[in-house]
């Protein structure tokens, strides 16, 4: 009887190489850059053509991410956003993309969707945040308990105070 393993995600097989940096002994805490030297150096990671799309690809995302101006009442705006889109393959599988588009020449729909996708990405950074804590507060050994507030009402109304006071010397 033929018994079929299923091949690991590239995450699962990102965690391995994760797990073997730290079986061997080496530096911990780490930086990403340091296990991926260390994998490099080890034969455990090459890259492959498609490696080097996804990795060019990421980098042109982080940058569109950084990308800021100005605007009229100046404030510091981003102006690329993304948009969540699912394609039709010809099989009838679907792929789901992210699209890039300029505020400056998105319609009214594509920033509502870029917005919506923007605050479920926060919402769900929040909520992992909060199961975190919660394991952590649950389980630490220290017998420590960290509260952490999600409402960042006061938060973002102190971010928008100005940091420079005309007249005033430090």
């Amino acid at each position: 009887m033929r018994t079929h393993t299923r091949r690991k995600t590239k995450t699962e097989f990102l965690w391995g190489i994760t797990a073997q940096y730290r079986k061997r002994g080496e530096p911990w805490p780490a930086s990403s850059k340091t296990i991926a030297a260390w994998a490099i150096e080890e034969g455990l990671w090459r890259p492959k053509p498609k490696n080097l799309i996804d990795q060019c690809a990421s980098e042109i995302a982080d940058a569109m991410r950084e990308e800021f101006f100005t605007d009229a009442q100046g404030r510091k705006v981003r102006k690329k956003h993304a948009i969540r889109d699912i394609k039709e393959l010809p099989d009838g599988r679907h792929e789901q993309l992210v699209l890039w588009v300029d505020i400056g020449d998105a319609t009214h729909e594509q920033m509502l969707m870029a917005f919506q996708y923007r605050r479920k990405q926060v919402l769900g950074d929040c909520r992992q945040l909060r199961v975190d804590v919660a394991s952590y507060n649950d389980n630490n050994n220290h017998g420590e308990y960290i509260e952490m507030s999600f409402d960042f009402t006061e938060d973002l109304v102190e971010m928008e105070q100005p940091t420079e006071y005309p007249g005033v010397t430090t």
